[in-house]
């Protein structure tokens, strides 16, 4: 499968600091207790669980299904209940988002000052394909330098994206050459201050001590934690720290993301095991 584009799948970023979207929070649910785990989830367990983040059956219900027309869940029938567990197509969302949380960093020291930059042509009737073009440019770390020319910080594979669109992309992996410097090029390309708002939204919201209101116990803390964290990660195309102003705000908002998760994740881990009704489908 080539990689779909999360940005299009998830729907418009919310502003930073503004409460995540249902279907935002239904990814991360399943990120955390379905991925890799080749189970499914009743829907009326998923109610319960929502339940703890202040979101209603009806939304948990019309979000299900809207996931399943998106071809990021599958429906499956067991007597009376119903079941929904991860396509291959949104597993692989979702462990690319964990690769970016657990992994890649929030922090980009080891920049060698090479340019990924992609070019493209699409007619103007292809409006769709455009804008999902643009949000997978988005999601591989990609700003827009001037019409139709993107870049972005190292060398990104494009491959997954040149497999669906084919000779309508260029890429090119390259150096900048004088005039141009790095940091005015960052800013052209990319918002700055809006990526550093965002982490600061993170810590505002994170750093108080307390929790957020709508998180009932730790299942719903750390679901609503890791929304929002996964929100700073598609926001922020891991820009060069060198180039970054030096009170950078994204160390800290990783450092206190951390902390939290690994207090919240046992008691969030053990209620799940008490109200998560899980089913193995065959196959």
């Amino acid at each position: 499968m080539t990689q779909p584009a999360p940005t299009a799948e998830t729907g418009p970023l919310p502003e930073p600091g503004s409460p995540p979207r249902p279907q935002s929070l239904m990814l991360s649910f399943f990120g955390i207790h379905v991925l890799r785990t080749g189970t499914a989830l009743s829907s009326a367990s998923v109610i319960d669980a929502f339940a703890r983040v202040d979101v209603g059956e009806d939304a948990v219900r019309s979000t299900l299904t809207r996931m399943v027309g998106r071809g990021l869940l599958e429906r499956h029938r067991r007597g009376r209940r119903m079941y929904f567990s991860l396509t291959p197509r949104a597993a692989e969302v979702l462990a690319d988002g964990e690769e970016r949380i657990h992994r890649t960093g929030a922090v980009n020291r080891a920049w060698d000052g090479t340019w990924t930059l992609v070019g493209f042509s699409l007619p103007e009737s292809w409006r769709r394909e455009r804008h999902d073009l643009r949000s997978r440019l988005v999601w591989a770390g990609f700003g827009p330098l001037q019409s139709g020319l993107w870049v972005a910080p190292g060398r990104v594979d494009v491959t997954p994206i040149a497999a669906e669109f084919g000779d309508r992309i260029r890429a090119f992996h390259g150096e900048a050459a004088a005039p141009t410097e790095a940091g005015p090029l960052l800013r052209t390309a990319f918002d700055v201050d809006a990526i550093a708002d965002g982490y600061r939204a993170f810590l505002a919201r994170w750093g108080s001590g307390a929790a957020p209101a709508e998180a009932r116990d730790d299942l719903g803390r750390l679901l609503l934690l890791h929304t929002d964290w996964l929100d700073l990660v598609r926001r922020d195309p891991h820009l060069p720290a060198e180039h970054l102003p030096a009170d950078w705000p994204a160390e800290g908002a990783e450092t206190l993301f951390r902390e939290l998760s690994a207090r919240y994740e046992p008691g969030a881990r053990r209620i799940a095991d008490e109200i998560l009704d899980r089913w193995e489908p065959e196959g």
